[in-house]
């Protein structure tokens, strides 16, 4: 009996000198570097996203924070990767909309957007906009729906690629209008911009940030905005809505995530850094420059978002009878 007692006792002593140590290891998180893997390439607005906190975010947290760019499959890729890291806070993923939209594109998804993942912030987000070639006859996105029913199937138009939200978008205004129109494909964003501006297709959808230097210069024409306002930037570009398209309302959004199973005080420490990073003018004014306005909604409204996002999407994808193997 006094051996059975010392042995509980023994074992007793044993747990709560493991809770305590796996209590200190979270408590002294961080202790070596963090990885942050953007799911697009360098250049693109993933990656300019993630490179306007890491430098911050390292300071704030006391040790680096490094970008890793692990592009491919419309982001897939990289977001799988991060879905099978081990839940420590030591490897974040950056990602855009493309997180909500890829389980139901793609034929193979190795990620779940519900199971594997933990929201901690959304950076921001800004909308999709719908340009004409600057020397196009179209004036206003009336004038392109009326001459689009007019001419079933002749009018064209192209995106950033198939996946992307203004793609999505674009699939989103033929539906809603009941209009045809062909989707020209193009190897990205550089040469569907290329294109548009060449005059080479009727109607060209992306995001705003994407093309705000190309608005400015008067290389494009913007005639509608997916916004659920006007955009403070476009005063005088109508949103779909006030035309009288309904439920067509989209944007991309960049944020952050971990993978599932990481200990909540490591989430909420990052949703507390990154929403004091985003708070910082001078940070604010570095996104809106990028077309990227700061939104920084945390862990619950972001859970919420993908919550909404992913079964519109998926009805959108469907609808269109989309799919990419």
């Amino acid at each position: 009996m006094l051996f059975r007692r010392r042995a509980l006792l023994t074992l007793s002593l044993s747990a709560i000198t493991a809770l305590g140590m796996i209590g200190n290891a979270h408590a002294a998180w961080p202790e070596r570097q963090i990885t942050l893997v953007a799911c697009f390439p360098a250049g693109g607005g993933t990656d300019i996203a993630a490179r306007l906190i890491n430098t911050q975010l390292g300071e704030a947290l006391g040790k680096p924070v490094i970008i890793e760019n692990r592009a491919g499959a419309g982001g897939s890729i990289g977001t799988a990767a991060v879905a099978r890291a081990a839940p420590d806070g030591y490897t974040l993923l950056v990602c855009s909309s493309a997180f909500v939209v890829n389980p139901s594109l793609y034929a193979k998804v190795t990620y779940d957007p519900f199971k594997d993942f933990e929201p901690v912030m959304v950076l921001g987000a800004s909308p999709n906009v719908f340009t004409v070639p600057a020397q196009s006859e179209i004036k206003t996105m009336t004038e392109f729906m009326t001459k689009a029913r007019a001419n079933v199937g002749k009018m064209n138009w192209t995106s950033p690629g198939a996946g992307t939200t203004p793609y999505l978008a674009g699939e989103v205004l033929k539906l809603r209008i009941g209009i045809q129109m062909q989707h020209i494909p193009f190897p990205g964003a550089g040469p569907a911009t290329n294109a548009a501006i060449a005059g080479q297709v009727d109607l060209y959808t992306a995001n705003l940030g994407s093309l705000t230097g190309q608005i400015d210069a008067g290389k494009l024409r913007p005639i509608a905005v997916t916004s659920l306002k006007r955009w403070p930037e476009l005063p005088n570009v109508p949103t779909l809505d006030e035309l009288g398209v309904k439920d067509a309302e989209s944007d991309t959004f960049q944020a952050v995530l971990v993978p599932a199973g990481t200990p909540k005080e490591i989430i909420n420490r990052l949703a507390k850094e990154i929403a004091e990073i985003l708070a910082r003018p001078d940070v604010k004014e570095k996104f809106a420059k990028t077309g990227l306005p700061v939104l920084a909604e945390g862990p619950d409204v972001f859970r919420a978002r993908i919550a909404k996002e992913v079964p519109m999407y998926k009805e959108v994808v469907d609808k269109a009878g989309l799919k990419i193997e």
